[in-house]
């Protein structure tokens, strides 16, 4: 029985806008130790190669440390590695894989899969049929052209190598690039191929009813909203058995919350989630806030919002899908201990901010601040 080990997206060099310096610094690290580890777990599971479907590099023109350092990191793989271009790092004339650090440290075990020809794996009795992006925007499906042709050999293992999403998954019919599943199941009923290993999905992701088309994932995750990350595949197959195991090997966590705010209690409530949050430092917060608070209320809130920042990799609040407003009340405005034209200002700024609007949002934004600075006085 083959046993290989299925990944894809590692994105290596991607950057994340929303990290501070520091964090991305940590979050590049993390992605270069999930590939150390995906070079453990393929020993440990004695794996015959290393299938990477697609996006290795998060571009073609990612910087060339991330090259030297993705190389360094798979030379201490004891199996070989075959790499398929995808859509973001795909085999165009600006290719990272034809750069000149690349080729000249590039270890002897890594071979990069941008022909068309049926690639055999020394040692097995198998054969990778590769479907690489020649360009960012094909413009067909390269899963049925790699197919199309394809002369079934019962003596050997076959792999289809692609990289793209899948029509029955896609939200865009239109899209020229989709893969068929159609034509993938035809090829796996006839026998052309024993195994699809597919690229582009973030999240693990089994196609059909086969049990032979899968997406393993990206190894460490990328975004919100990708629901299985942080994994990879392990497959075990012949012609009649197939046996597809998931290995986390990533760590970090992206999370979206939504908390509604009506008053001190739930600021409170919010402050107890963040804090219980484990593994800071590897967890990315995106908070959606709905509700109506005081301007004391809304001061503490993001003074809690500012304490849980420096532990966790990092706490954003969603513009689209916050809807929080700041209303002051006569109490609220005597409670600030303001006088003269400082007064009179906060007044203003308390009816502006009543409103609706942009303007009513910048209202809200500067009585925020003036409670904040007012408590940060007392």
């Amino acid at each position: 029985m083959l046993t290989f080990l299925h990944t894809a997206d590692w994105h290596l060099g991607i950057t994340r806008r929303f990290l501070a310096p520091e964090a991305q610094a940590r979050y590049a690290e993390a992605r270069i130790e999930a590939v150390r580890e995906i070079g453990r777990l393929a020993d440990r599971e004695g794996c015959a190669f290393v299938l990477v479907c697609g996006d290795v590099f998060d571009s073609n023109h990612v910087d060339r440390q991330v090259v030297v350092r993705a190389l360094d990191a798979m030379a201490a793989f004891t199996v070989p590695v075959m790499i398929l271009p995808g859509n973001h790092d795909p085999a165009d004339a600006a290719s990272v894989y034809s750069s000149r650090v690349f080729r000249d440290r590039c270890p002897d075990t890594v071979t990069v899969l941008d022909g068309g020809e049926p690639v055999g794996i020394a040692d097995t009795d198998c054969r990778l049929i590769p479907a690489p992006w020649p360009t960012r925007h094909p413009g067909t499906d390269l899963a049925a052209h790699a197919l199309a042709e394809l002369v079934p050999d019962p003596d050997r293992v076959t792999v289809l190598v692609a990289h793209g999403a899948v029509d029955v998954l896609s939200p865009d019919k239109d899209d020229p690039a989709l893969v068929s599943a159609d034509v993938l199941d035809a090829a796996l009923e006839s026998g052309a191929v024993a195994y699809v290993a597919l690229g582009d999905r973030h999240s693990v992701t089994s196609v059909g009813d086969s049990g032979r088309i899968w997406y393993p994932g990206t190894p460490l995750a990328t975004d919100f909203g990708e629901g299985a990350p942080n994994q990879v595949l392990v497959v075990r197959l012949d012609a009649d058995v197939v046996q597809v195991d998931e290995h986390r090997v990533g760590g970090w966590t992206f999370m979206r919350h939504e908390a509604h705010l009506d008053g001190a209690a739930d600021v409170d409530v919010l402050d107890a989630w963040l804090a219980g949050i484990g593994d800071k430092a590897r967890t990315v917060v995106r908070l959606a806030l709905i509700g109506t608070l005081t301007p004391a209320e809304d001061a503490r809130l993001w003074d809690a919002i500012e304490m849980h920042a420096h532990l966790l990799a990092s706490v954003t609040v969603s513009d689209r899908r916050t809807d929080l407003t700041v209303a002051a009340g006569d109490g609220d405005l005597t409670d600030l201990g303001l006088s003269g034209y400082a007064a009179d200002a906060a007044v203003e700024l308390a009816q502006r901010a009543a409103g609706d609007g942009d303007a009513a949002r910048a209202a809200q934004d500067a009585l925020r601040t003036l409670f904040r600075l007012a408590a940060g006085t007392s």
